[in-house]
This record gives structure tokens, C-alpha cells and sequence, in this order.
């Protein structure tokens, strides 16, 4: 059997928590970036966002955040625009839910935008008639049956 060269094996990567960004400056977009929402994720560091601009672009999660920086459906992302590829964008920074309703209180995101939701956009109408999910039969109706 080879001797173990290494310093350690999957738990030692995991070990340091280098997300511990708490009391991290807030972030606004410049020119050539655009706040998004994640609409869904793709795998191989992809994810479909919904852009503030109304564009939904295809979003590459780069490398520096690929396996630290946890991204699910919903969140809020900064994304850089390419000049070449206009459905085409690259993930720059997770804002974490506190930095998204500071965004959204600035102005920077729009009032139609839903935070911390699972699933961004207003997909979920089931929320307005959540009781009626049953059907109510007479005794008739059950005797046909």
C-alpha cells in the first residue's frame, strides 16, 4: 500500500469556514453589472437568473466562489455582463438575505422583487386560496358513485 503523501483528505477542505463575512461592506453594481435572481440552478456551475434589467441570462458561478459560496434558487446575485454574449452573465457576489433588503430599502432593487422566497418571481400563487386544496361532496353525489 503507497504512503499517504497529503495533508489530509475531504474534511480538511472543508474545514475553514472562509464565508465568515459578517459586517461585510455592501456592495452596489457598477457599470457593466446587474443585480439577478437566481431563478434556478443548472449544475456545473451554472444557474438561469432573472435579471432587474427583465433579461433572463444563463449565469457561470466563477471559480474563486465554485464549492464555498452556497447559491440556491432565489437568492439575490451581482452578476457581471459579457459585452459579447448578451444572455450570457458571470456571477460576481452572494448577497446574504440582510444585504438584499438593504439593496431593496435603497432602491437598488425594484419593490416587485420577493426576497427569501424558494422560488423567485411570484410562481407560487398557492398562497391565495390555500384552503381549497379539497373538494366537498353531498350525500347524493357519493351515492351515485
Amino acid at each position: 500500500m503507497p504512503k499517504n503523501k497529503g495533508k489530509g483528505g475531504k474534511n480538511r477542505k472543508r474545514g475553514k469556514n472562509e464565508a465568515d463575512d459578517e459586517k461585510r461592506e455592501l456592495v452596489f453594481k457598477e457599470d457593466g453589472q446587474e443585480y439577478a435572481q437566481v431563478l434556478r440552478m443548472l449544475g456545473n456551475g451554472r444557474c438561469e437568473a432573472m435579471c432587474i434589467d427583465g433579461v433572463k441570462r444563463l449565469c457561470h458561478i466563477r471559480g474563486k466562489m465554485h464549492k464555498k459560496v452556497w447559491i440556491a434558487a432565489g437568492d439575490i446575485i451581482l452578476v457581471g455582463l459579457r459585452d459579447y454574449q448578451d444572455d450570457k452573465a458571470d456571477v460576481i457576489l452572494k448577497y446574504m438575505p440582510d444585504e438584499a433588503r438593504l439593496l431593496k430599502a435603497y432602491g437598488e432593487l425594484p419593490e416587485s422583487t420577493r426576497l427569501n422566497e424558494g422560488i423567485a418571481g411570484g410562481l407560487d400563487e398557492e398562497e391565495d386560496g390555500a384552503g381549497d386544496d379539497y373538494i366537498e361532496f353531498e350525500d347524493e353525489d357519493i351515492d351515485k358513485i
